[in-house]
């Protein structure tokens, strides 16, 4: 028998790369940090959902206007693009294509931001403030895809 125990058809044990006998996951695939950068990765989808969502109640709120309405429905695909486009470059099949999604996100979050400074409120004071949090949002979200991008390329 050779050194390597066989698992399955397909699958071969190679008793160097394992952590131990019961952890499957090879010591290249888990460091020291692959906890917290789960962690993150999964942070930001949260966070790109919570502003998706945010933006979607706001949005139920604005005064129906033929521009509002327009506006709104560039608006809620922006907003849910961004997350979207996260979770697809979480999927990538290659780093070409990660950096691609990233940059769609950014792309996404700035779209956002713009259509959030075109919908009228009418000067309701509670939809302005509202409007002025998601507009810090959207500018945060396209920084840490920024961010991404300048670490990854």
């Amino acid at each position: 028998m050779s050194k390597y125990e066989i698992r399955n058809k397909y699958e071969y044990k190679n008793p160097k790369l394992e952590t131990n006998s019961n952890d499957r996951i090879s010591k290249f695939q888990k460091g020291p940090m692959a906890e917290l950068r789960d962690t993150k990765r999964y942070d930001l989808e949260d966070r790109t959902l919570r502003f998706a969502l945010r933006v979607r109640a706001f949005v139920k709120k604005l005064p129906k206007t033929v521009a509002n309405i327009e506006d709104s429905k560039q608006l809620v695909n922006a907003s849910g693009s961004v997350g979207a486009n996260y979770i697809e470059a979480n999927e990538a099949l290659s780093k070409k294509d990660f950096v691609m999604r990233i940059k769609i996100c950014r792309k996404e979050a700035k779209e956002s931001r713009y259509w959030l400074k075109l919908v009228n409120t009418n000067g309701d004071s509670g939809l302005e403030q509202e409007r002025e949090e998601l507009i810090q949002e959207a500018t945060e979200l396209m920084n840490i895809f920024g961010s991404i991008l300048r670490k990854s390329e």
